[in-house]
């Protein structure tokens, strides 16, 4: 533990409000840098939704000074990985590369993120990329039934669209709306540069200052409104072997103290193999291959859920099983063993992922976004330690309830009405 939290952690904002953040891991040759952006999918209006994600793609595809290839061949040349992605209230653009190659990496990372070419031959080969991507998620039905739960369960607010947007939207996009759209979105006070590994804090620093010191401020995001939960059912019939379902209640947001409590509660109901749900459904009664927990957390909201596959026949009856497993730990503390199980659990999964400077390198960003703190892993895992049985049966009667429980599926089964029934908390 004392060696993770040893890690010097550095701060440093440039003029322009960009901050940058390093994590000095002094036993590492190799850095992971991350150029993130504090905003995403729900910062689209209507007539924007997938422009965030299309130019996650539009970024790697040509600058003013060099081509596709030519970026390619250069994180090649230095044996970097590099790859990027968009999220619902975040977007990032990271590499890792060896310490000997930090400078390069800076400085291909800062050309595609400032001074993409956004060349329309280019965005009319990348539109038929993320074509396929849309018709990739359609193919894949234990995919698909997390964008139907999101919209379901969100209805018409942004957290509900999918990062993908629409055909019907991205025929209509060109050059010059991304251009607008990056300009509006990709604001100084809302970029972080985040790095750990073997990286000096005052050399990192010098190696951006230039480029993105030149970012200038537009008008101002608009203001994030907080979504409404629907309690609604949802089947998107497909003719596949199994119906694979997401049952979902309310969540916390992201800097919600009750956030170690949820952690726990999604893994005593189904975050490993021990886990209630992963013993009951799949082990004792054989009704599921898998079977899990999970929680999304947002800047000021949250989502819990609940996914499974399974066959058309037994599809009531596991639902019977999630919901009666969800009421009872409501009714019932946690045991003190199985509590003590789920912290110890957490803690393994914290530590491991501090070995990683991948992992370090997105929670200094994470953290800065959403904490504007940097709590020490020892901190962290305090709070899990603190956790009761008492705080996690309050937050089970506080998110498990009917007003805010949705189920979406995709598979061979339709009747909306008798999933309905059985879904009460």
């Amino acid at each position: 533990m004392h060696d993770f939290d040893s890690y010097p952690i550095e701060k440093s904002e440039l003029k322009t409000g960009v901050r940058v953040l390093t994590m000095r891991m002094p036993h590492l040759r190799s850095v992971s840098m991350g150029v993130w952006v504090d905003a995403g999918t729900r910062d689209e209006t209507d007539e924007e939704a997938g422009l965030s994600h299309f130019i996650e793609h539009m970024i790697f595809k040509g600058t003013h000074k060099r081509s596709a290839y030519e970026i390619a061949k250069a994180f090649d040349a230095i044996g970097g990985a590099t790859n990027a992605f968009t999220g619902m209230e975040n977007t990032c653009y990271h590499a890792r590369v060896m310490d000997e190659h930090l400078a390069t990496m800076v400085e291909i990372l800062s050309d595609i993120f400032l001074n993409s070419a956004f060349d329309q031959r280019e965005l009319e080969r990348e539109r038929t990329v993320i074509f396929s991507e849309i018709g990739m998620l359609e193919d894949s039905p234990d995919e698909l039934v997390h964008h139907l739960i999101a919209s379901t369960f969100w209805g018409g607010h942004p957290l509900g669209r999918s990062i993908l947007g629409s055909r019907e939207n991205l025929l209509t996009v060109d050059a010059n709306r991304l251009r607008r759209f990056f300009h509006r979105i990709y604001q100084p006070k809302r970029i972080v540069i985040a790095a750990a590994g073997s990286v000096d804090h005052r050399l990192l620093v010098d190696q951006v200052r230039d480029a993105f010191e030149t970012v200038t401020a537009s008008q101002a995001l608009p203001q994030r409104t907080a979504p409404v939960a629907q309690s609604k059912v949802h089947c998107a019939t497909r003719e596949i072997e199994q119906v694979h379902f997401c049952l979902s209640t309310g969540g916390v947001a992201a800097s919600d103290p009750k956030r170690f409590a949820l952690s726990l509660l999604s893994t005593v109901l189904g975050g490993n193999m021990s886990s209630r749900l992963f013993q009951k459904i799949r082990e004792q009664l054989g009704l599921a291959y898998a079977v899990y927990a999970y929680a999304h957390t947002y800047a000021d909201t949250g989502m819990f859920g609940v996914y499974a596959a399974v066959s058309p026949e037994q599809l009531l009856e596991v639902i019977e099983q999630v919901t009666a497993e969800m009421r009872h730990i409501k009714k019932t503390p946690i045991a003190t063993g199985e509590l003590t199980s789920a912290k110890a659990f957490t803690r393994s999964n914290l530590l491991m992922a501090a070995e990683s400077n991948d992992n370090q390198m997105i929670r200094l960003a994470q953290n800065e976004i959403t904490l504007q703190r940097h709590p020490t892993l020892a901190e962290t895992i305090a709070q899990v330690e603190a956790v009761t049985a008492a705080q996690i049966q309050d937050l089970a009667n506080e998110l498990f309830n009917d007003a805010q429980l949705a189920l979406a599926s995709v598979g061979p089964f339709s009747d909306n009405q008798s999933l309905a029934q059985r879904l009460s908390l």
